[in-house]
């Protein structure tokens, strides 16, 4: 599906589901601004490459997106740097493992301000871009998690049913225009997050990385198999073009299986 000419951020980006969604993205002709927390060569230099595979420009910005203001400047700079906005992905995500009685305030509130508070300040900025355009879809990277819960994840699971929520009634409000706002729901997606529970797994249980990471997804994902970045790319191209433009306010699960349980 073409989407050339078209101009989009993608929060989160320098590396996991957020690049594999970048990287589709700029297949499929768009512009593409990749955001980041920090600076970091190898994440850097890998989309520098990727630009240079389709012949775009790299824009890369960075900064903390659990700041209001940040993700507002993001919005402006990534204006300023493709001469207008019609897609954005709410990727940026962080998650944080613990009883409720032993989590840190301090976690809880980064993963609020960073995976729900975040997608509130930069699509609100946004909106008036793709009202200018005529154009817009809003791609919130949910998750599994945002459907149903599992125990110890108390900020994560809230941030991401309050992401759902936040679709729902955003694509309500925007529903006679053309702007769709969709929510998309992965299952394990073997990202560094994901891979950091697989190690802490396997030390806990004093197995293999490999016997920790087939106990993690057959806790959860009957397929018994990651979803890939690549796909959830795939899948935000489609959201983004016009053949999408009559899916808006849903839940839309990629998760091998999941939450058919």
């Amino acid at each position: 599906m073409s989407l050339q000419g078209k101009k989009a951020l993608v929060t989160g980006s320098t590396s996991g589901i957020g690049f594999g969604i970048a990287e589709a993205l700029l297949g499929a002709g768009a512009s593409v601004v990749f955001s980041g927390h920090a600076f970091d060569e190898r994440e850097a230099n890998a989309i520098r490459e990727i630009c240079e595979k389709y012949h775009a420009e790299p824009h890369i910005l960075y900064g903390d997106l659990s700041d209001p203001n940040f993700c507002e400047s993001l919005i402006d700079q990534s204006v300023d740097r493709l001469g207008g906005l019609e897609i954005l992905v709410n990727n940026a995500g962080v998650q944080h493992v613990a009883p409720i009685v032993d989590f840190p305030r301090e976690k809880w509130d980064f993963i609020i301000a960073l995976n729900l508070s975040a997608v509130f300040h930069c699509t609100k900025r946004a909106l008036p871009k793709m009202r200018n355009a005529g154009y817009g879809r809003v791609i919130n990277i949910a998750s599994a998690h945002g459907l149903v819960a599992s125990p110890e994840k108390t900020a994560y699971v809230a941030a991401k049913h309050g992401v759902i929520g936040f679709t729902k009634s955003v694509a309500l409000e925007t529903a006679k225009e053309n702007i769709t706002v969709n929510a998309v729901c992965p299952g394990w997606v073997l990202t560094p997050l994901v891979e950091a529970q697989i190690h802490k797994k396997a030390a806990e249980q004093k197995i293999s990385y490999d016997l920790a990471k087939i106990d993690l997804l057959s806790e959860k994902q009957p397929s018994l198999q990651f979803v890939t970045p690549a796909q959830i790319g795939a899948f935000a191209v489609f959201l983004a073009s016009d053949s999408a433009s009559q899916i808006t306010g849903a839940a839309l699960s990629v998760d091998g299986g999941w939450t058919a349980r």
